[in-house]
């Protein structure tokens, strides 16, 4: 017996259980924002050199503005694209050349002509967005690689945080961590809205990043370690469409700012709310259980009890009947775990290396997919908004799966076919950029599908004692992958379809190894590492067995033979 019994005796997925994980998933529909906010942040405006003076220049030779209109007239100071009536991003002409004003010069042979850098900086439409860094900061031509590096720097931040605060929940508690975590996004994100230079917001989203992690670690295992084993399933995968419908609140929020500054506070200043709400949780008992706080474990246990309609339970439920429930696991407990634990014993090792690759590629290809919206030539609020639905129905394709095919084969077909769908897009003409953004869509959507079922999965495959530990080395991963699949998208100038492969290649390798992993469909969580061991390393132990029985056997043997035929019977049988 252990805590999943003493979960069904209190009332199984109760009114406490409810309101535990609505009030822990509400946040969620802000964690897309911190996520995905780089898209609008960030996001490029369209640009051209600016010109000062113009108007007084262009009086000077006797033009006027209202004769020829802005545009004609910029036509004198920059260059034209080649293949289109835009105006160049970042060069101007040495000299002005007001014969070119009011001229159409679309395909017209102007390379003659001197052009140089912009030195009085950058003029910026305001049509799509009034400021991002990029305008703010002006991050763009020389600077562009500045506009990603400061996503890299928020993951970089996301990635700390999983591995600090992965130990530190294990050591001080999921609560705790928790509590601390949304002050620290709600007082860092705001401040960064103040930020006075590049530098500054870099460093705030760093630590903001930090924050991020440490929510949806603790987040995840608060859930996982309070409801029952029936109830996971569902639990996860509904947890996972506050993600979900938080891209689209997101695509609406940023439509109503389109100010970067106004944009961070509308997304962050919450986190001061569900801090205060934050105080009502309770500790995860079976984390208080282990780490020798059973009295505390217990009050938390006869309150969910009372919550749940089951007082006569708060009364049958005594500290030695809890401690004899768990007695295993308190024994486990007094060992000390750290990161090698691991990869120390066979099963646990191999369950690690498959989740570290399913992590990885699940959260390089999503953020490939998901972090590079205005390549698709649609309104970029449109597109976010249409990636944030299409989670729906493959979240909904999700849930049937792991309910009725199990979390191994669901994970598996999503790394796999996101990576079919990514593969398929690079034989698609760039004419047809209707078609290329459908498929991208279906392959974010299965690549959200991943993240639903690899987060629930992990929660399941790591034994309490050290689940915090796990979900931290795994996740890391996860962050190097979030981190990497910006630079890859540099690859595009060498061959325009090497992003794509990078990013399907990763993914069908993740399938595959993901086939790998032990299945935990209504398999109740495991305490301790020897748990692990015990459930799913079935082999050697059944060798180990035979092997004593064919000894006892053929001692057997030598001393009665006439039992020949029984013993070659039940050898047989073994």
């Amino acid at each position: 017996m252990g805590f999943s019994d003493i979960l069904d005796e209190i009332g199984g997925f109760g009114r406490f259980q409810w309101i535990h994980v609505t009030l822990l998933s509400i946040p969620g529909l802000l964690m897309a924002s911190q996520n995905l906010l780089n898209n609008f942040t960030a996001g490029i405006p369209g640009h051209h050199c600016a010109i000062p003076n113009i108007t007084q220049r262009a009086n000077d030779q006797n033009i006027t503005v209202e004769q020829l209109g802005t545009d004609q007239l910029l036509r004198a100071f920059i260059p034209q694209e080649k293949s289109s009536s835009k105006f160049t991003k970042c060069t101007r002409y040495v000299e002005p050349q007001w014969h070119l004003a009011g001229m159409n010069m679309t395909g017209a042979n102007i390379t003659d002509l001197e052009t140089e850098s912009c030195q009085d900086g950058w003029t910026y439409e305001k049509k799509e967005f009034i400021s991002t860094i990029v305008s703010e900061w002006d991050l763009v031509c020389k600077l562009r690689p500045l506009k990603q590096m400061s996503q890299t720097i928020y993951m970089g931040g996301v990635l700390a945080g999983a591995i600090i605060f992965g130990g530190l929940s294990d050591k001080f508690g999921r609560r705790a961590m928790l509590i601390w975590s949304y002050f620290q996004l709600a007082m860092l994100g705001t401040f960064t809205a103040l930020a006075p230079s590049y530098l500054a917001y870099c460093t705030f989203r760093f630590l903001s990043g930090m924050a991020v992690s440490g929510i949806i670690l603790n987040a995840v295992s608060l859930k996982v370690e309070w409801i029952p084993t029936k109830a996971r399933t569902l639990v996860g995968t509904l947890s996972s469409f506050f993600f979900t419908f938080g891209q689209m609140v997101l695509a609406g929020v940023a439509y109503s700012l389109k100010d970067w500054r106004y944009l961070h506070v509308a997304v962050c200043s919450p986190y001061f709310l569900f801090f205060l709400y934050s105080w009502w949780y309770s500790e995860s008992a079976r984390w208080l259980l282990l780490n020798g706080r059973s009295v505390e474990a217990l009050k938390h246990i006869h309150r969910v009890a009372r919550m749940n309609g089951k007082p006569e339970m708060a009364e049958k439920i005594t500290l030695e009947v809890l401690e004899s429930h768990m007695k295993k696991e308190l024994q486990s407990s007094k060992s000390s775990y750290t990161a090698y634990d691991l990869l120390r014993r066979p099963v646990m090792r191999r369950i690690s290396i498959c989740l570290v690759a399913v992590w990885f590629s699940t959260s390089f290809a999503y953020y490939g997919l998901a972090m590079d919206l205005q390549k698709f030539g649609v309104n970029i609020y449109t597109m976010q908004l249409i990636f944030g639905a299409v989670d729906f129905p493959a979240k909904l394709v999700a849930l049937a799966m792991l309910s009725f095919l199990g979390r191994r084969i669901t994970q598996s077909t999503c790394l796999i076919m996101s990576s079919v769908v990514i593969f398929a897009n690079i034989f698609i003409s760039s004419e047809y950029q209707t078609v290329r953004t459908i498929l991208a869509v279906l392959g974010k959507g299965f690549t959200s599908s991943s993240f639903t079922c690899v987060y629930l999965f992990t929660g399941e495959l790591y034994p309490t004692v050290i689940r915090q530990t796990g979900m931290g080395f795994t996740s890391t991963m996860s962050r190097i992958g979030s981190m990497a699949a910006p630079a890859v998208l540099i690859l595009d100038e060498v061959w325009p379809a090497l992003p794509s492969m990078v990013y399907g290649g990763a993914a069908l390798i993740a399938g595959i190894f993901a086939l790998f992993l032990p299945e935990t469909l209504s398999v109740p969580l495991p305490e301790t590492v020897d748990d692990v061991e015990e459930k799913w390393s079935k082999k050697p132990h059944v060798q180990k067995q035979t092997e004593k029985e064919s000894v006892a056997l053929k001692d057997m043997k030598d001393g009665r033979e006439e039992c020949e035929d029984g013993k070659t019977s039940g050898l047989n049988a073994l």
